[in-house]
């Protein structure tokens, strides 16, 4: 087996071995697979079966994996998007009225022309553009978004009427586990026991997990933690109506759910569904191209895909080994036909188009260096379909908060050490960006504001022959994908 696995990903080639793929492949399967219950949650405000959504997403996200492993050789995972999942749901889906199975129609279309669009040599092109401290400040921007994304799934940082943002309370459980960790795991990575400064992740993952687990079954013993509307919630009057973050043993869940349920409802655009017919698809086709707003959400859809895999793709791609050290992407059409098979499959499948995750750093950061990491990883992501009430413990924001935390300090303290700031341009485009990506929570419209700043500094300090003509391309297709944003609730 050792001898097919090093032929098949060249793992000692590439300097790795495979017990760091191994590792990595699921300590970055651990750190993502939060989005299985969000993506299911998002969609389903659209009307979709949730644990058919969860399922296929666990399903689809298994396949561009594998993908991205067996053919790319690049220790990247994929899944759904949490960018456009929000924009079909809310959006085009909540505003403009489609309903779930237009939604995926639609969907469909837009990822067909993603696939196309991705055979061509634009996207390369689009990414090579980008000069060298940029790229660096949109990794730096990712890792500090990876590490906010942790602290809000955690409890650590909640919502705050006033203040927009507060530390979470002391009181909760799940905040104390997650901060506990966090610190727990910043010590053990700086140890100068090689073992447990190498293990202090999923040491630190585990961790919370068993604790979050006998803390949550404590409470419910007790009767401290009411099941309400498929959630936990705190009984007590200090942390009324708060949802519980910790992980709930799957013996103690209320509406545990096995297998594939659900899927027949959500695939092929519910046409397995009894309460949906061939009559009633062919229906929602007509309206589809009949709807003037169709098209605008078509054009949307597929912007928005655009730029979230390119920035995500941007973000990892130093680490991972895509882009080299010159800006050059390497192995260009391997790498991005995991993504755009995703966009072309997930509307009949049921589910939102996938991306390259943010959290596959934490794998290259934990030694992974090739395709074996991924399809680990997508093995995970493969059982974790049938087999959810199992691995549901591990999804829980306090769990994940170690990982999700300490790689984004890594990934930000990496990168930014390396930008050159002596350049006010390349210095205040690096603030905008790390600031818009934490804010609006979304690494891609950190990204489209950092880019249109840096555009706009560059032509008032008339330094415009030093911006190539791919950067002002795409600084204006994020000015036309913001302005698409903002009108299609409108129509």
């Amino acid at each position: 087996m050792k001898k097919f696995l090093e032929k098949l990903f060249h793992v000692s080639e590439k300097g790795s071995s495979i017990k760091n793929e191994v590792i990595g492949g699921l300590i970055t399967f651990i750190a993502m697979c939060y989005i299985l219950p969000v993506n299911a949650s998002i969609l389903s405000a659209m009307g979709m079966n949730t644990m058919g959504v969860f399922a296929m997403t666990a399903l689809v996200g298994a396949l561009v994996t594998f993908i991205m492993g067996f053919v790319a050789n690049y220790p990247v995972v994929l899944s759904a998007g949490m960018g456009l999942n929000a924009y079909l749901a809310y959006t085009i889906a909540g505003s403009a009225g489609f309903t779930w199975q237009q939604c995926m129609i639609l969907l469909t279309i837009s990822g067909i022309f993603f696939f196309v669009f991705s055979l061509t040599p634009v996207r390369k092109i689009i990414i090579e553009s980008i000069p060298k401290d940029l790229q660096l400040i949109i990794s730096s921007a990712l890792g500090a978004f990876i590490c906010f994304v942790g602290l809000k799934n955690s409890g650590v940082i909640v919502q705050d009427g006033g203040t927009l943002v507060t530390l979470g309370s002391l009181l909760n459980p799940s905040t104390l586990i997650a901060i506990v960790s966090i610190i727990l795991c910043f010590g053990m990575m700086f140890s100068k026991n090689k073992i447990l400064s190498t293990l202090a992740i999923p040491i630190c993952i585990l961790f919370a997990a068993i604790a979050g687990v006998i803390v949550s079954s404590i409470m419910i013993s007790n009767g401290n933690l009411d099941y309400v509307a498929g959630s936990w919630i705190y009984k007590s009057d200090t942390l009324q109506n708060m949802a519980v973050k910790l992980p709930i043993a799957p013996w103690l869940e209320k509406d545990m759910q096995w297998g594939m349920s659900g899927v027949k409802d959500v695939l092929f655009f519910g046409l397995l569904d009894s309460n949906y017919s061939g009559q009633d698809f062919q229906s929602d086709i007509v309206k589809v191209f009949s709807n003037p707003t169709s098209y605008v959400a078509i054009f949307s859809l597929m912007f928005v895909n655009l730029f979230d895999t390119t920035a995500t793709l941007l973000a990892v791609g130093r680490n991972t080994g895509i882009i080299n050290e010159e800006g050059k992407m390497q192995n260009y059409q391997k790498a991005v036909l995991a993504d755009a098979v995703g966009a072309a499959v997930c509307g009949p499948l049921g589910t939102s188009t996938v991306t390259s995750f943010a959290e596959s750093n934490i794998g290259v950061e934990m030694g992974a260096k090739t395709g074996l990491a991924a399809v680990v990883a997508g093995l995970m992501f493969l059982l974790s379909g049938f087999i959810y009430p199992v691995f549901s413990i591990f999804t829980a924001g306090s769990v994940t908060a170690p990982a999700l935390v300490c790689v984004g300090a890594m990934i930000f303290v990496g990168n930014f050490k390396d930008i050159n700031f002596s350049d006010r341009v390349v210095a205040f485009t690096g603030f905008i960006m790390v600031i818009f990506s934490l804010l609006t929570y979304s690494i891609a419209s950190g990204i489209g504001i950092g880019l249109i700043a840096y555009v706009v500094m560059m032509l008032f300090s008339k330094r415009r022959k030093e911006v190539c003509l791919p950067i002002y391309i795409i600084t204006l297709f994020f000015i036309l994908s913001f302005a698409l944003s903002a009108i299609l609730p409108l129509l």
